[in-house]
């Protein structure tokens, strides 16, 4: 009989544990980024609000740094401006997150089915206003917004309309226009592409059957893509807590914007302007605790939708 030698480990494999440390080495960057950009932020942002900056002696000798535990978060919760600015961002939100899903799912439907013809074109047309950055677009809309200059304003004014998009009562919607015409186009992509990967003979069982497009629309389609509505909408709902791009723009035009406007317009006022970023890091804390409350929240909803309609 012909002994047969032994298999021979390359080397390379057995220097890397015979393959298990693989999984980890294509890991360990993603896991590096994240501690950096994600983590280590929160936890100085959670560790700076929890000491303060005071003066020594007569004020001659410097500032001092000194332990005040919850003592920013305090200070934060009684400024009512900044609590005042949540408020707003939830009157804005009621109104602009379901505006934006509509027109998106709306969008995203109608390019899924048979009626539409030069789809591709439609599709670049309706996602172009999410390639503008978003203090282009806040600049862009503001000249529309100017009744001085603005060809929107004197056309509604040609048709007996005294319209003034920048006043008190119109402002706020002025800036979801803005967010509304900006982003519709990437949640729009989303669902379409959920759209796209849903099985198709299934709709073809349900034309033979006589269901007409709306039909299959809201009883299949938008069933199939839960998950997708689901993750734009709280993409839409963060991005509604966290607004400053656009009523930072437009406040250089309008009076009716204050510095506080919205909770992360007020957390730049104070830490940047302000020069207190103890103080604007509690703040911050804050707005990342009430988008995770808000985020489960919906999550629990949603899911809680799902399961009565199975």
């Amino acid at each position: 009989m012909v002994a047969l030698a032994p298999a021979v480990v390359p080397r390379r494999r057995r220097a890397l544990g015979g393959g298990r440390l693989a999984p980890y080495l294509f890991v360990a960057p993603f896991v590096v980024v994240f501690l950096l950009f994600m983590v280590a932020p929160i936890v100085i942002a959670v560790s700076n609000a929890m000491y303060s900056s005071r003066s020594s002696g007569l004020g001659f000798g410097g500032a001092e740094t000194v332990f005040v535990g919850l003592q920013n978060y305090a200070t934060a919760l009684r400024d009512g401006d900044f609590l005042f600015g949540f408020a707003r961002v939830a009157l804005y939100g009621l109104v602009q997150v379901p505006v934006m899903m509509l027109i998106a799912a709306g969008l995203a439907l109608l390019f899924d089915s048979a009626l539409v013809r030069a789809r591709r074109f439609f599709q670049f047309a309706v996602f172009l206003p999410y390639a503008v950055p978003g203090v282009i677009a806040a600049l862009l809309w503001g000249f529309f917004y100017q009744p001085s200059v603005s060809p929107l304003v004197q056309a509604l004014q040609g048709l007996g309309v005294d319209a003034d998009l920048l006043a008190p009562g119109t402002v706020l919607w002025s800036v979801a226009n803005v967010s509304v015409w900006s982003n519709a186009g990437i949640n729009m992509i989303i669902l379409f592409s959920a759209l796209q990967s849903l099985p198709r003979d299934t709709f073809e069982a349900a034309r033979l059957d006589g269901a007409g497009e709306l039909r299959m629309a809201l009883s299949l389609k938008l069933p199939m893509i839960a998950p997708a509505v689901l993750l734009t909408t709280l993409s839409t709902v963060i991005g509604t807590l966290q607004l400053f791009n656009e009523p930072q723009v437009l406040q250089s035009i309008t009076p009716h914007i204050a510095s506080d406007w919205t909770p992360n317009m007020a957390i730049y006022a104070v830490s940047t302007l302000g020069g207190d970023t103890r103080l604007g890091s509690a703040m911050a804390v804050l707005l990342g605790l009430v988008t995770l409350v808000v985020s489960l929240v919906l999550v629990r909803v949603t899911n809680s939708s799902s399961r009565e309609g199975l």
